[in-house]
């Protein structure tokens, strides 16, 4: 587990010390560090250790730089059932944090945020507030992001327009074999989940697309029968917010994800909540993922309320409302999807399905040499 803080003080060391024990820290790390400026801003000093091995489904009590409070984190399981929490385009308004309290209640092993965190937009310590209002859940469980259009912070003569994001939310992108933040995937319980980068290079000469075909041929459906997806843009959208934005990406990267049997995707961008039936090329396809795009966290912009009509198809159903998801993975063959709208202060269910991993549709192995032949193409 990466462990990440900011101090004000600049010679702070970035150690973690932990244990299974309130106060008794039998092991230590030591980390990195790093800063930032822009503009007229300067950054704390950033310290990002990765603290482990740990054992599988166990509290551990961490303290951070030899100083301040005691935190407590706990691993995800090894082996199913592990539930994951799942919203995009947070932000940090009143309806955020209703969305983190119910997300809190939901007893979730990891959070999925498909993009959009602080809505800082250039405005730096909109990123400070952000770190302290997540801190009691982002302390305790794994936090697993990917970047949204509102972290590309883009001003003249910024050469990183993603450095506030970067500097801060650093994913295991390296362990995957990735070279940028902006992408990357990691293994948890029987689940192979890989986070796209919708504003990195996607087309077919770019580093993205050479690093999801390599990613995707080391994926073993008999060690993680489970494969989702996360990116920011939705594909399958029905409501009239941002249309079209994510048909680029689409064609190029849809055949693989569909060559590979991917079951989920999920994105976020469109401030609603829909869900589709399995598709693949705009046509309903038993061997095509269900698509969920969840940008209702509780940004500031407020929700897109209107749609397309009629309904396509594909769309089962839709719902401009603030909330969350719950992904439930039962076991190797079947899921439980549901999505619980913020109604003030209650978390309202109001959808879910069970879902069947593509591993025992007959998809995989009918898909196999389609994958085979799409990697082995120079």
């Amino acid at each position: 587990m990466r462990i990440t803080w900011i101090t004000e003080d600049k010679h702070s060391s970035s150690f973690v010390e932990y244990g299974t024990l309130p106060g008794r820290y039998d092991s230590m790390a030591e980390g990195e560090c790093t800063s930032y400026n822009y503009l007229l801003y300067s950054s704390g000093k950033i310290h990002h250790t990765v603290i482990g091995p740990l054992e599988h489904d166990t509290v551990y009590f961490y303290r951070c730089g030899g100083q301040g409070p005691e935190f407590q984190l706990k691993t995800p399981p090894a082996q199913y059932p592990i539930t994951f929490a799942v919203a995009g385009d947070l932000g940090q308004t009143g309806w955020t944090k209703s969305t983190l309290d119910h997300i809190d209640q939901c007893k979730y092993d990891v959070y999925l945020l498909p993009g959009d965190l602080s809505y800082a937009d250039c405005m730096q310590h909109l990123w400070d507030s952000f770190g302290r209002l997540v801190e009691p859940l982002a302390s305790a469980r794994p936090w697993m992001v990917t970047e949204g259009n509102h972290e590309e912070e883009n001003i003249l003569f910024l050469t990183d327009e993603f450095v506030s994001y970067n500097s801060r939310w650093k994913m295991p992108f390296e362990e995957s074999g990735s070279t940028s933040n902006l992408y990357y995937s990691f293994e948890v319980a029987g689940v192979h989940v890989i986070m796209l980068g919708s504003y990195a290079d996607y087309d077919e000469s770019s580093e993205q697309y050479t690093w999801l075909m390599s990613d995707l041929s080391k994926v073993d459906r008999t060690r993680t029968p489970w494969l989702l997806v996360l990116f920011h843009v939705p594909w399958y959208n029905s409501n009239k917010a941002h249309q079209g934005a994510g048909d680029d990406m689409m064609a190029v990267m849809e055949p693989l994800l569909y060559a590979a049997s991917v079951d989920l995707v999920i994105a976020g961008h469109v401030h609603a909540y829909e869900r589709s039936k399995r598709v693949y090329n705009g046509r309903l396809d038993r061997c095509g993922a269900v698509h969920i795009t969840i940008g209702d966290g509780g940004n500031r912009e407020g929700l897109a309320h209107r749609y397309i009509n009629p309904q396509p198809n594909w769309s089962e159903f839709r719902e401009a409302s603030f909330g969350h998801g719950e992904l439930k993975i039962v076991n190797s063959t079947h899921a439980f999807w549901s999505w619980h709208r913020n109604d003030y202060d209650e978390s309202v269910k109001a959808d879910d399905i069970w879902i069947t991993s593509l591993v025992g549709s007959g998809c995989v192995d009918h898909k196999r040499h389609e994958l085979r032949s799409m990697l082995m193409t120079p």
